[in-house]
């Protein structure tokens, strides 16, 4: 396959059976946890977009166009952001949402938090108490997994995703690779 062929796209979707009844998607109500979910992928968005020119205040309609983002939606996950200290805002004439920190400074686990922390797994999501916080083999791995997320994240700035030179067509102006 080519650049831009739905192989350069990964799509996970996990089936499984719970209560019975068949489910296909990104999240497991077993263990209640969301592999990235929609709102965080919107903060993402919307940072990225904001770290692009960290110096010029965005209004919430203009994000939600660059973001493609619903503006409804996007005026809740600016608030969480806003309460988690990544975003502030400034009010009057040019005001809008501006980074509250530099993008060389903020993880993408700052954000990630800020709107929806990830959910290690300390106990028996099963609820066996004969586990209790010593976790059987399967939710051990799992546990390792979101702790390697979790660290990709945090060592991760928004100054470091910017920089990435890239072929997509970005939302928000990147460097691009010429091709």
């Amino acid at each position: 396959m080519t650049d831009g062929e739905a192989g350069d796209k990964l799509d996970v979707h996990i089936r499984y059976r719970h209560d019975g009844v068949d489910n296909c998607g990104c999240q497991c109500p077993i263990l209640g946890f969301p592999v990235i979910s929609q709102t965080v992928e919107y903060a993402l968005r919307a940072v990225v977009h904001l770290a692009s020119d960290p110096e010029t205040a965005r209004t919430t309609e203009e994000i939600a166009e660059r973001t493609r983002v619903p503006r409804a939606y996007l005026s809740k996950v600016l608030q969480s952001l806003r309460k988690g200290g990544i975003v502030h805002s400034q009010r009057g004439v040019g005001g809008g949402m501006m980074l509250a920190k530099s993008p060389a400074e903020l993880t993408i686990l700052e954000v990630v938090n800020a709107v929806e922390p990830i959910q290690r797994i300390r106990t028996c999501p099963l609820g066996l108490a004969s586990h209790g916080v010593h976790l059987c083999p399967l939710h051990h791995r799992l546990d390792a997994a979101l702790a390697m997320v979790e660290a990709a994240f945090a060592k991760t700035t928004l100054a470091e995703v910017l920089a990435e030179p890239t072929r997509s067509v970005p939302l928000c102006p990147y460097p691009v690779v010429p091709p």
